[in-house]
């Protein structure tokens, strides 16, 4: 038996005439740019985040490099972020010309926040909290200090779709919530795609101007913005995907509690869920000092794994210019090793999930 770490087709052929009839509906309505899919689109997601008000974008990177500039971050700024994250949230703070300053991760791979404090300086403007691999992060402390010290808070959920602590969604705690819609994402698109969710109607309408090539009115520039709009089409097939968004990650927790449940193996440390946190299990991510033999061990059995991820920010030749060297965040460096993502996807069979947890329970 052949199992890939995702599978994105099977999502598509349990729902597949609802997102063939949008995408005709889309492509024979001769509108393709910021039209009626996208308002709709954001008014459903915002009902379904609880916020405000959602603003598409093209892309969940453009989301958080585009979060910074409207909120005004840039050189000589500091931005805390924990160590262990996708390269992108840091990018999201560079590319506006400020530093990253990392911060250890906790037990649960979510920033650490017994360590925040400690860190913010005169030069901190901001804390970029993620909620990785779909778990939520621990968000009384971080609002607390936000407040405490005047900081933006802005989160990257771009693996957190649903996922809530003490029943809040993310998204919804700071200033920003930045969202991706990659296909392999809980809540994907066919294409890419991006979100940020707000509080603040002003700020929204910053964000829609910005988006926009800086344009409030067609060939009146207020400033110089972007081009990064999320398409109409892209747009539509989301409202699909928002229709089935809660049975679907009910699919998800029911997997994983199959291998939180069934997995028995002192080699192996399986994630844990915070008290009064929730996850929505974008990656099942365990860990084991036994990597690349379990790699092996599992590829000899056609069972498909990814690393997620290989490299920390810290130590990686795109920012080898902020001096860091290895045994800098010892935590960070040490899951970087250990991580392993096991199959996690919507459509996966019970055989599938049989194969997989009989095959780590013999290594």
């Amino acid at each position: 038996m052949k199992i890939m770490t995702n599978r994105m087709d099977r999502g598509f052929f349990r729902y597949q005439k609802e997102f063939e009839d949008k995408a005709l509906e889309v492509l024979r309505s001769g509108w393709y740019v910021l039209g009626n899919e996208v308002k709709s689109f954001e008014e459903e997601f915002a009902a379904y985040t609880g916020s405000a008000d959602c603003v598409g974008l093209a892309s969940g990177l453009d989301a958080l490099w585009i979060a910074f500039r409207v909120l005004g971050i840039g050189p000589g700024d500091e931005v805390l972020v924990q160590g262990n994250t996708y390269i992108a949230s840091v990018m999201g703070i560079t590319i506006n010309g400020a530093t990253p300053i990392f911060v250890e991760p906790d037990e649960f791979f979510n920033i650490d926040t017994t360590k925040l404090e400690e860190k913010i300086t005169e030069r901190t403007k901001a804390i970029l909290v993620v909620h990785l691999y779909g778990q939520a992060s621990k968000m009384d402390t971080v609002v607390e200090l936000a407040k405490k010290y005047n900081l933006k808070l802005v989160e990257d959920c771009a693996q957190s779709h649903g996922a809530r602590f003490h029943g809040q969604m993310t998204g919804t705690f700071g200033d920003v919530g930045c969202f991706s819609f990659y296909p392999s994402k809980n809540i994907g698109a066919f294409g890419d795609g991006g979100a940020v969710v707000v509080k603040d109607k002003k700020l929204a309408e910053d964000f829609r101007i910005f988006r926009n090539y800086g344009s409030e009115k067609r060939y009146y520039n207020k400033l110089v913005g972007a081009n990064s709009r999320l398409d109409e089409l892209q747009a539509g097939l989301l409202r699909v995907r928002l229709r089935h968004v809660e049975e679907c990650q009910e699919e998800r927790c029911q997997i994983a509690k199959r291998y939180l449940e069934e997995i028995r193996n002192p080699r192996l440390t399986l994630p844990r869920v915070r008290e009064g946190a929730t996850a929505v299990w974008h990656q099942f991510v365990l860990r084991t000092s036994h990597r690349k033999e379990l790699i092996a061990y599992l590829n000899e059995r056609e069972i498909g794994t990814i690393i997620h991820y290989p490299i920390p920010p810290h130590l990686s030749e795109a920012y080898k210019g902020l001096g860091y060297e290895r045994g800098s965040f010892p935590i960070t460096e040490q899951y970087a090793d250990e991580v392993l993502s096991i199959p996690m996807y919507n459509g996966m069979t019970d055989e599938e999930q049989t194969y997989v947890i009989e095959a780590l329970n013999r290594f």
